[in-house]
């Protein structure tokens, strides 16, 4: 693999995390090394958010034990922690999440993508794409699977899966991985009812019209209804203009009350700042702390709410809006065993994930001598230009 070349901006954000990186690296909740020890605790705490890292799955900052952890995915089927990805969209069901250090056991882990289907169209100047009738864009921290050949130029014609958030004030969705899914046998799509008509059994998600006619009754969201978020598996061939679904299930979670909260998304429906959902859970936030203020708390926002879930609402006891240049929302962190070192083209591998660095690398506890096979490290960085690799702003050697 050979060296990469970035934008001056792609440069400037590396010094910028590397500067904040430095700061931080004083700090335990920055992560580090030594193992997770799994315990018997019960639930106490949700949280969902995008994958940002590995050693072990790190959502939203926190380093989640998954050695004891159940995984599948969000129609229900067994997995195990070799399908979570950098970029996926998770749950997490787990332990006390110690916030002096960031880490917590996790019990139960679902992931699940919004769309699997065919790409009609796609726009590399707008840095959008088309599927099954719905708008998709990449942004800089938008993971590509090493399956993608050509970036977002190579998706035209692919049937792709894609884990994104939905940005309800401008009706698309913001990708935040995407993988080629050459053989699938059902599609997927996840969205909002409308023109839901009963007689002819059919409604439409974006622009794609549905045909529920085959769902038994038994099988479909007893309160199906237009503004309802939904989940559809599709059959891949449709008939008379329409997409036949094969199962339509609710596509949002009903949280347990649980007395900790924690949810990185887009605000899918907004009332007030006091009352308002993300990712199409309830945020109930008539008394939290806005850490930014609450003007920027507004349809498609990526905020970041915490609290506790009651009666499936999450009471907020802390509401920050996010920046696309937050360090902890655009960069990436791996903890792992080095392998495939090539010094010579300053490229090496980190949990199944291409690492490159060059000069601007912030090196702790050590230096490039020291970076051998098998030598334990701490990777934080950016994504490179074409999505599939990190680019390191620092490189700490663990214990």
């Amino acid at each position: 693999m050979s060296k990469l070349a970035f934008s001056s901006a792609r440069r400037s954000g590396l010094r910028t995390l590397a500067g904040s990186l430095i700061a931080g690296l004083v700090l335990v909740a920055c992560g580090g090394g030594g193992s997770d020890t799994a315990t018997s605790e019960q639930v106490t705490s949700y949280t969902a958010g995008t994958i940002g890292g590995f050693g072990s799955v790190i959502v939203n900052g926190i380093r989640f034990d998954d050695s004891a952890a159940s995984v599948e995915d969000d129609d229900g089927n067994r997995s195990s922690s070799s399908s979570l990805k950098l970029g996926m969209q998770v749950e997490i069901d787990s332990g006390n999440v110690d916030d002096s250090t960031l880490r917590a056991v996790a019990r139960h882990i679902r992931f699940g993508a919004e769309l699997v289907g065919p790409v009609a169209s796609v726009d590399t100047n707008a840095k959008t794409f088309v599927v099954l009738g719905q708008t998709v864009e990449v942004k800089d921290n938008t993971v590509f699977d090493d399956s993608i050949v050509g970036g977002l130029g190579g998706l035209a014609g692919k049937i792709v899966e894609v884990h994104a958030l939905f940005d309800a004030a401008n009706s698309r969705y913001i990708a935040t991985r995407i993988e080629d899914r050459a053989a699938v046998v059902l599609y997927k799509i996840r969205g909002v009812i409308s023109n839901l008509d009963t007689q002819a059994k059919t409604f439409t998600l974006g622009t794609e019209l549905i045909s529920y006619a085959n769902v038994p009754a038994a099988n479909l969201p007893a309160n199906l209804a237009n503004g309802l978020r939904i989940r559809v598996r599709l059959e891949t061939v449709q008939v008379n203009g329409a997409w036949v679904a094969v199962r339509v299930v609710n596509g949002v979670r009903t949280l347990d009350s649980l007395p900790d909260a924690r949810v990185r998304g887009a605000v899918t429906t907004f009332t007030s700042s006091a009352s308002f959902s993300v990712n199409g859970i309830p945020v109930d936030a008539s008394n939290a702390i806005f850490d930014r203020g609450s003007a920027g708390v507004v349809l498609g926002a990526n905020v970041e709410v915490r609290g506790n879930a009651v009666n499936g609402t999450i009471v907020a006891t802390r509401v920050r809006v996010l920046s696309s240049s937050d360090d902890d929302v655009r960069g990436f962190e791996l903890h792992g065993t080095a392998s495939s070192v090539d010094t010579n083209a300053n490229t090496f591998v980190l949990r199944d994930v291409n690492v490159s660095y060059g000069p601007l690398v912030v090196w702790v506890r050590g230096s490039e001598a020291q970076l051998t096979e098998g030598a334990k490290l701490e990777v934080k960085g950016l994504l490179s230009a074409d999505g599939k690799s990190l680019v390191a702003a620092s490189i700490k050697f663990e214990d």
